[in-house]
């Protein structure tokens, strides 16, 4: 039986504790999967700034700023890992049809790995969780992570 290679691995990177597991976890998946290219995207959800008076750039900038030295940490802990194949995209808009339709459409993803979310049962309820969303309608696998390396 042939072996299931991922090739275009995307983690969605929200600098949740979550979206760490999920990040270490693609790591290891990653180096398992020899020459494995991995993405990382964080998305500023335009919507949360709309309800402020004057949108704010100076506001989104910031947002943004923040999101690159998070994602810049982590493509060199990637890289010492041995991940050579590694980069990373912010993205504006609705986080949940970015990362389950638009980036994997235009980067080929074979795979999204995902953090749980922390969203209560009410919450879940009312706004649906990113997670939920991306692991019923994305356009190729998720891997929804809940544990650490240890599996705990």
């Amino acid at each position: 039986m042939e072996e299931q290679q991922y090739k275009h691995i995307l983690v969605p990177i929200d600098g949740s504790k979550e979206a760490e597991l999920a990040f270490k976890k693609a790591v290891a998946v990653a180096a398992r999967n020899d020459g494995a290219e991995l993405h990382l995207l964080h998305v500023v959800d335009t919507r949360a700034f709309q309800n402020i008076s004057s949108f704010d750039t100076a506001m989104v900038e910031q947002v943004t700023e923040t999101a690159k030295q998070t994602l810049d940490k982590y493509v060199d802990e990637a890289k010492k890992a041995g991940i050579n194949n590694v980069d990373y995209s912010i993205e504006y808009g609705s986080p949940k049809v970015v990362i389950a339709n638009d980036v994997p459409d235009e980067l080929h993803t074979d795979l999204i790995m995902i953090g749980a979310t922390g969203l209560s049962a009410v919450e879940r309820l009312l706004i649906g969780s990113v997670t939920e969303y991306v692991t019923r309608t994305a356009v190729c696998d998720v891997l929804v992570v809940r544990t650490g390396l240890d599996n705990k």
